[in-house]
């Protein structure tokens, strides 16, 4: 008896002649290929016999699925019309971003979409674009970075805590803030969601629970950041315990890094794999909810998304012992996430990819770029942007564009003229590179209330 397990093996156990051999065979591989024989095949044998027991089993579940209700793999074509759909702004927005939607609408899945005003091209959905589906989600509509998000924490300080202490924050940021691939804490922190049964329930988060540990409170490269700035309050909330005025605050963003980027990778295969469509949309293909592997993404997602939220939690919590001050109000948001609710009164999987939640009295924040204001907002619950707005203020250039236009000195100038440090950034990140956030704002008054504004002064971003 050889020791690498082969179909004849599963055949001699009782196995059919069907998929349900490779998908066995492509489970071991991946998850057990270090152990023995015997043993597999003892557990085999009793997946064979009592499958309905190995119902959402890490290893065995998808097994276990081949052979009760095996997933139907056919090709899917596009419908000839397309769902109903509002872009905001758009006369703002490039049409390769709009002919994204546009495929996305035809989806035999799809039931509505949106695009916000700050939008421009992505893969599969174009970023800034929502999309509601029936049962089903799309990694690629979820984008790479699972539960990216805003975090703002305003201090009970005034604007005048920043004079002088430009040296001391510089060094407060460079100390206690991480980025990129390799960075991470001296000291490591320990998190409740390290505890949460999918990383020991679900193989592929189970490898990743190490490298997730190793990065908490950490943020990627590209347009990630942790600044100090300004914060203007016009309309305060009672709950805020603060009045209308000007306060010293943190602002981040960033996501899931590491854990939400390999889940992506991961389930954006089995998708393609198990949906085939035309090539064009390829980046749209879909994990049914009902299957092993739609419910396995729904809950990688959503502790990636949890995940995203402890690290920004971190991040906070490590700047404001560095300060030694207490946090007074925090504002958070995700913006690539996917979440269930209602549309047109059905239950529907709603894709933000790179758009903030905007449901009736849902507080954002949506920043603008170094040297331009955020805005903290409310939500409108407006129907036809599917309770959604802007993420931000959405890129003229694209990062490539940006290195043949743009010089390292006029960055300097325009971060000068704004009273502005930058600690790293590259020439993709430039002021330049965005769209004016005043005007995005203008083209979603309908969608969100301004509560205040954040103004960035010291910046630190990836080098």
């Amino acid at each position: 008896m050889g020791n690498k397990l082969s179909g004849k093996d599963l055949i001699k156990l009782g196995f059919p002649k069907n998929n349900s051999i490779n998908i066995a065979l492509g489970q071991i591989n991946r998850y057990r290929k270090r152990e023995k024989k015997e043993s597999i095949l003892t557990e085999a044998k009793e997946v064979l016999l009592y499958p309905d027991k190995f119902s959402g089993h890490g290893t065995w579940g998808k097994v276990a699925e081949g052979l009760i209700n095996p997933v139907q793999v056919r090709m899917h074509q596009l419908k000839t019309t397309r769902v109903p759909f509002t872009i905001f702004g758009e006369n703002e927005i490039d049409e390769q971003a709009k002919f994204q939607l546009y495929d996305s609408l035809k989806l035999p899945i799809s039931i509505a979409g949106a695009l916000m005003p700050d939008a421009h091209s992505g893969y599969g959905l174009p970023i800034g674009g929502v999309l509601a589906t029936d049962n089903a989600v799309i990694p690629y509509g979820v984008g790479v970075d699972i539960g990216c998000r805003m975090s703002l924490s305003i201090f009970d300080l005034p604007v005048t805590f920043l004079k002088g202490k430009d040296h001391q924050l510089q060094g407060i940021l460079k100390d206690h803030t991480k980025f990129g691939m390799n960075e991470t804490h001296a000291i490591k922190a320990d998190h409740e969601v390290f505890y949460r049964q999918e990383f020991q329930g679900i193989p592929l988060l189970k490898r990743l629970l190490d490298k997730a540990y190793k990065q908490l409170g950490t943020s990627g490269g590209g347009n990630h950041f942790v600044e100090f700035g300004i914060v203007k309050i016009d309309n305060p909330l009672d709950e805020w315990k603060i009045g209308a005025g000007e306060y010293f605050a943190v602002l981040s963003h960033s996501g899931s890094r590491g854990l939400g980027a390999n889940i992506a990778k991961h389930y954006t295969y089995l998708a393609t794999k198990q949906c085939p469509l035309p090539k064009n949309v390829q980046h749209l293909a879909w994990l049914d909810l009902n299957t092993h592997d739609g419910k396995e993404y729904w809950l990688a997602m959503n502790l990636a998304g949890d995940y995203a939220k402890a690290c920004h939690d971190d991040i906070h919590r490590r700047i404001a012992k560095a300060l030694g001050k207490r946090v007074v109000v925090t504002i958070e948001n995700h913006h690539n996430f996917a979440w269930k609710e209602m549309v047109n009164g059905k239950e529907c999987i709603v894709h933000r990819k790179g758009a903030t939640p905007a449901a009736e009295g849902q507080l954002g924040i949506i920043p603008g770029s170094m040297t331009a204001p955020g805005y903290i907002v409310r939500g409108k619950g407006n129907t036809e942007s599917l309770n959604s707005a802007s993420h931000g203020a959405g890129r003229l250039f694209s990062r490539a564009k940006c290195k043949s236009t743009f010089t390292q000195s006029e960055i300097k100038k325009v971060l000068q003229a704004n009273d502005v440090t930058l600690i790293g950034g590259n020439i993709d990140e430039a002021p330049m590179a965005y769209k004016d956030i005043t005007k995005v704002m203008a083209n979603q008054s309908e969608l969100v209330e301004v509560l205040g504004t954040f103004t960035p002064k010291i910046v630190r971003m990836d080098r």
